[in-house]
């Protein structure tokens, strides 16, 4: 059973960074395509960015294009959300989720194609 725990949710200013981590377990991280996910309050939960199972293909949600950036270490079986330049629309949960995949070009944006997911970890950004 393979298990995530985000970190690095936190209280910022608009403009301001935080660098989210989603720890894996319990599975080889390298079989598995990473995604991120958000939730606000009242909302569905809506698709950030995804990541390939090798970290060189990345898919973002427009709304996030060019402030947020996905990667990943293999080696600590973990996947990171750099994000810049917040603004308070970005306040949600933000969850991530692994999808078991033997493909370098599976990397998928819609919910239902994930097989595990994190607890998720607040991100409040104030105006």
């Amino acid at each position: 059973q393979v298990q995530l725990v985000e970190s690095g949710g936190g209280l910022v200013q608009t403009g301001g960074s935080l660098r989210l981590s989603c720890v894996t377990s319990g599975g080889t991280a390298s079989t598995y395509a990473m995604g991120w996910f958000r939730q606000a309050p009242g909302k569905e939960r809506e698709f950030v960015a995804a990541i390939n199972w090798s970290g060189d293909r990345t898919s973002y949600a427009d709304s996030v294009k060019s402030r947020f950036t996905i990667s990943r270490d293999n080696a600590k079986n973990t996947v990171f959300l750099q994000m810049n330049s917040l603004k308070p629309e970005d306040t949600a949960v933000y969850y991530c989720a692994a999808s078991y995949t033997s493909s370098r070009y599976y990397y998928p944006r819609t919910l239902r194609d994930y097989d595990y997911w994190g607890q998720g970890t607040q991100v409040t950004v104030s105006s």
